[in-house]
């Protein structure tokens, strides 16, 4: 964990952004894309999809989707068909480690909390549906169709700020996307960023980077710390894996 923090900052209020950073649904919705595209005849570039930068919004991703495997769709029709797959995934998104500890913790101790994401609202409200007490817990939810310009752009940040009532500067924005980090610093927010796969780089621009939204640590930003050790121990929510287990070994593991 490395730190550019401040405990002068006077953090008053806590902006998450949602997929990657609360929410796997990444690893949910592995295998949509793919069955998308065979359809139209058309196979999955797996290295190039793996290449390509998270927190774009839903339209800029279609429009790239579209031109790269020149399927016979507009991307409003690419987004109408394939849009159902995707809501029907979203169930069994889990959340990531540590995302319901920070929530109830935040919660508990009166700390303000929003969402903001490069997802529509309608999109966000569907994904967190799922997730008993996540709704409630955020005085605001807002998505990019609430804004002029999504991530990286400033907006979706200094909006969310504005409805909270709370200056941008006194907000810490928790991240996991280079988009997401740059849009945070833009507003002028303090940025943890908990990098998923492929987004290294976005640590640069961060205050602190993590490996888990369980290496948080509240009162390094003046905020309530948590209660919830036992003898220094953290008791935390299960972790589950399946694979194919053989001579004492687990293989192709994966974990939610």
């Amino acid at each position: 964990m490395s730190c550019f923090c401040k405990n002068d900052a006077n953090i008053v209020a806590v902006i998450f952004d949602l997929d990657g950073t609360l929410l796997d649904t990444e690893r949910a919705t592995r295998g949509v894309l793919s069955e998308f595209l065979g359809k139209y005849g058309k196979e999955l570039n797996r290295e190039r999809e793996e290449n390509k930068r998270l927190g774009l919004t839903q339209k800029e991703s279609t429009a790239f989707i579209v031109r790269d495997y020149q399927l016979p769709l507009t991307p409003d029709q690419f987004i109408k068909e394939i849009n159902p797959l995707y809501i029907e995934r979203w169930r069994d998104a889990k959340a990531l480690p540590g995302a319901n500890r920070i929530i109830k913790h935040l919660a508990k101790n009166g700390v303000p909390m929003a969402l903001a994401s490069n997802s529509s609202t309608e999109y966000i409200y569907a994904k967190i549906s799922h997730h008993k007490g996540w709704k409630e817990s955020f005085s605001v939810i807002l998505g990019n169709d609430q804004v002029k310009f999504g991530k990286p752009a400033p907006d979706l940040f200094e909006e969310t700020a504005k409805r909270m009532g709370v200056p941008a500067v006194n907000c810490l924005v928790i991240e996991d996307s280079l988009v997401g980090v740059k849009a945070a610093t833009a507003a002028k927010t303090k940025v943890v960023a908990v990098p998923s796969r492929g987004e290294s780089d976005c640590c640069k621009l961060a205050n602190i980077t993590l490996n888990s939204l369980l290496e948080f640590q509240p009162e390094l930003w003046g905020l309530p710390p948590f209660d919830d050790w036992v003898n220094n121990t953290l008791p935390i929510e299960p972790i589950h894996l399946s694979g194919l287990y053989s001579t004492g070994s687990l293989f192709g593991t994966t974990g939610f």
